[in-house]
């Protein structure tokens, strides 16, 4: 079944990259129910390693009802991708992740990644990254906050939608709490998770976070707010909370954190530590290991899926060469995926297995990163 409102002859369809870690993946989904707060619902996506001898049948990259309003909306409207509507068949994306297979008992008891998107991105838009993250033997979680992501598809069918957002000091701020409330209820669950033979498989001892954006943003947030995350990753998002002046600060980028946390900034106007004081703050009171780096030649979408369907769709549907580098810059897709890869594994791996990840230390020549300071 296609999605609705995409033509069944898309003139642009896109694959994934097939992750490189020892293990096959596995997706499962969760509808959760707050009920101490007011019954909030929830829908996450767990991808873990998985017990499967070849892929299928795979997991969707997006629900048709989602599917269809990432196109009509969420490409352009939020995201500004330049894409012309109905042309790429959204819903038919194909995941490497098997639905529902059984976790692979190999991998042992699972640490815990837990994934915020961006400001108007659903949860699926860094599934190349999350994919890769689970084949080396993450269970990865993934969150989407209801009414601030801009489509959530719940079994029923029922789509529920971005509400309106305001760039004020005090709706960025609710923001937050909401997520900050939402990763700690999500993480609460997750000991009880039976789905695809994962009770008893989770690492509750060893949790991390990461996201884009305002999901780098929630990162740290949360990790303040909740001790069991014991380390955190930031990709190019602003802790400030007005929009309109930078100088408002929020209480993490004043206060910092005491475990460790990386921020990763992309090229030109990217986050940075110079020119961003919710970063230069942060990174001045935070007591932890820490690192500030920039990928080189990146955007700000150079962190999602953005990186991979762009260069796909670039050429049946004929887009400006100009949009594509000012959406993920002039860095060659696979080199900017296996570097993020790269430095996200690695800083995991070092601070939730306490292996490896030497490297975070001196990057590596072989990788476009540039060091802006690190302790």
């Amino acid at each position: 079944m296609v999605a609705v409102g995409i033509p069944a002859r898309a003139e642009a369809r896109v694959s994934l990259p097939a992750p490189t870690g020892r293990y096959r993946v596995g997706e499962t989904t969760l509808n959760l129910i707050d009920r101490g707060r007011q019954d909030r619902e929830l829908m996450v996506s767990l991808f873990y390693p998985a017990a499967v001898a070849r892929p299928g049948p795979a997991a969707p990259y997006m629900l048709d009802a989602a599917a269809a309003h990432f196109d009509a909306v969420t490409a352009n409207d939020y995201l500004g991708l330049g894409l012309p509507a109905g042309k790429v068949d959204w819903a038919s994306i194909g995941t490497h992740a098997t639905l529902n297979a059984p976790v692979d008992p190999r991998a042992g008891k699972l640490p815990v990644v837990l994934y915020s998107p961006g400001l108007g991105e659903p949860r699926t838009w860094s599934t190349t990254l999350v994919e890769q993250l689970a084949a080396a033997g993450y269970l990865v979680v993934t969150i989407d906050n209801t009414g601030e992501s801009p489509e959530v598809e719940f079994p029923d069918g029922r789509l529920v939608l971005l509400s309106g957002a305001e760039p004020t000091v005090a709706w960025v701020s609710g923001m937050m709490a909401t997520r900050v409330a939402d990763t700690s209820f999500v993480l609460d669950q997750l000991g009880g998770v039976t789905a695809a033979g994962l009770r008893g498989r989770v690492d509750l001892s060893a949790v991390g976070m990461f996201g884009h954006s305002a999901g780098g943003f929630a990162t740290a947030a949360a990790m303040a707010a909740d001790p069991r995350i014991r380390a955190g990753i930031n990709l190019d998002g602003t802790m400030g909370l007005d929009p309109l002046d930078p100088e408002v600060l929020s209480p993490v980028a004043q206060r910092g954190l005491d475990r460790p946390f990386l921020l990763v900034g992309s090229d030109g106007t990217g986050e940075t530590i110079t020119n961003d004081p919710s970063w230069t703050s942060f990174w001045a009171h935070s007591t932890g290991w820490k690192a500030a780096l920039t990928l080189t030649g990146s955007r700000h979408a150079s962190f999602t899926d953005a990186e991979v369907v762009l260069p796909q769709v670039a050429g049946p549907l004929r887009l400006d060469p100009a949009t594509v580098r000012d959406d993920i810059g002039t860095l060659d897709p696979r080199l900017a995926l296996r570097t993020l890869d790269r430095y996200l594994s690695g800083f995991f791996d070092r601070f939730l297995r306490h292996r490896g990840g030497g490297f975070l230390d001196d990057p590596e020549p072989a990788y476009p990163i540039a060091r802006q300071r690190a302790r």
